[in-house]
């Protein structure tokens, strides 16, 4: 009886001398407070900054919807906007595609132990990791009218006309959304190949026991078992692609004209070249904006357990 009444009183004690020791406060405190630090805290500096006409050289004082209403109102951000979504759609759906389908080849691949799907992965993966400045001045060269462009190159050489890739507004775009294609592309493979591993391969033997072919299985077993990364996936790279302005700085510079001047690069210019950082802080807004608008327009159609 004393010894249990000693123990049961010495564990009270330990557990009172640790007030924290069931809670995870003490442990993500410092975590929050360095996220809200680095994160939060520029994004309410950018609410803030919205409201007046500070630029990068200075500031005329208090605060107005002037620069609001200035930027909102400018004629050059429909177009800007339309761009923005031409460059982000293309990209999205582009990065969705060729990721599964090269997540799908390496899957098949090593389930037949077949040479090359290692450095199939690791070529993709190049691509994911080379700058955006470096990747803009790669495909700079490739798409090059010049004598020496390798893509129009090896078009002369098959009989066919040379394309003006970056110089006509119509194709600029297109060979801009090519670029960001190939550079994001690994991140949707990354993301395909781990979800397709979680498939349980019952699946796959049921359906086949069935008579489903191969296109069936893909559609009704494969497609359904991976929403929820499709989905995720495409917030992520929804969000990546509407910040992306460096490839696009380097390869076309928003040109020609303003063809391929997308949110971000307008932003970009806006405060780095005309100095307005308040304008800029409007634009930063608006991007946020859209960036939740999407993330909550996907999560609408998330699984429900998923979403919890």
């Amino acid at each position: 009886m004393t010894v249990a009444a000693f123990s049961s009183s010495s564990g009270r004690t330990r557990t009172a001398s640790r007030p924290f020791s069931g809670s995870a406060w003490p442990w993500l405190l410092p975590a929050i407070l360095v996220l809200g630090l680095f994160y939060l805290y520029p994004i309410l500096d950018a609410f803030r900054l919205a409201f007046t006409n500070q630029t990068l050289l200075g500031s005329d004082g208090g605060y107005s919807l002037d620069k609001m209403r200035q930027i909102l109102g400018n004629p050059a951000l429909p177009l800007t906007l339309w761009i923005t979504f031409v460059f982000t759609f293309g990209s999205v759906v582009g990065q969705q595609l060729l990721g599964l389908f090269i997540a799908l080849v390496v899957i098949r691949a090593e389930k037949r132990r077949l040479f090359g799907a290692t450095l199939l992965r690791t070529a993709v993966m190049v691509a994911w990791v080379v700058p955006g400045i470096a990747g803009g001045i790669v495909w700079q060269m490739l798409f090059s009218e010049a004598p020496f462009g390798a893509i129009n190159g090896l078009l002369r050489l098959a009989g066919i006309a040379p394309v003006a890739w970056l110089s006509d507004p119509a194709n600029a775009i297109w060979s801009v959304v090519i670029s960001n294609i190939w550079r994001g592309t690994a991140f949707s493979m990354i993301v395909m190949y781990a979800a397709l591993k979680t498939i349980d391969p019952v699946l796959f033997e049921a359906a086949a026991v069935d008579g489903a072919n191969p296109l069936q299985r893909f559609w009704y077993v494969t497609l359904p078992q991976l929403r929820t990364a499709i989905l995720v996936n495409m917030v992520i790279i929804t969000i990546q692609t509407l910040n992306t302005f460096d490839a696009i700085l380097s390869l076309t510079g928003g040109g020609p004209g303003r063809a391929t001047e997308v949110l971000s690069l307008f932003t970009y210019n806006l405060v780095f070249r005309n100095f307005d950082l308040a304008g800029g802080s409007v634009l930063s807004v608006l991007m946020l904006a859209i960036s939740l608008v999407l993330a909550m327009v996907y999560a609408r159609f998330l699984p429900r357990e998923a979403a919890e």
